[in-house]
């Protein structure tokens, strides 16, 4: 009789401990697989609005297309799981030459939550970036590019629309 006391002794506490713990665990587990797979997300998402708009200068920026501008919806979700996002550009030259190449840096923040990813793009010297915000969830969001030339000079100046 006195060993099944000292099993319930034991055993009790252990048990009780497994209440608490698994569904803690489990828990747990799941907010680091909703964070990776919403960080995927928003990588895919960034990665997206880099490549298109690459591609919408690369295109315009071509001697065979003449002055115009060219409107893109990327086609990307208006939200990630119940959130929207944003996204930001920033254009900044390779080095100090007058004719190098240039970097634009797309931050893409999930609105609500602390995740933001970042991704650089580069493009020619004729590039400009016009200051603007993409929103996901605007029935309208688009990138814009317009290539301009003046003086035989060609600019190709890129945007977020709306």
């Amino acid at each position: 009789m006195a060993h099944i006391a000292i099993e319930y002794v034991i055993m009790v506490p252990i048990l009780i401990m497994q209440i608490f713990l698994f569904p803690l665990t489990a828990g747990w587990l799941m907010n680091i697989w909703t964070d990776s797979r919403r960080t995927q997300a928003i990588k895919d998402a960034v990665s997206n609005l880099g490549s298109t708009i690459q591609q919408l200068y690369f295109a315009l920026n071509h001697e065979t297309i003449s002055n115009g501008r060219a409107t893109y919806s990327p086609g990307l979700p208006q939200f990630i799981e119940d959130y929207h996002y944003s996204a930001n550009a920033t254009l900044r030259a390779v080095t100090g030459q007058p004719n190098s190449s240039k970097i634009l840096d797309i931050m893409l923040m999930l609105i609500g939550t602390k995740m933001a990813v970042t991704t650089s793009v580069v493009l020619g010297p004729s590039a400009q970036w016009q200051e603007s915000t993409f929103m996901s969830n605007s029935t309208h969001a688009c990138i814009t590019a317009e290539k301009s030339s003046s003086s035989g000079t060609t600019t190709v100046t890129i945007w977020f629309g709306e």
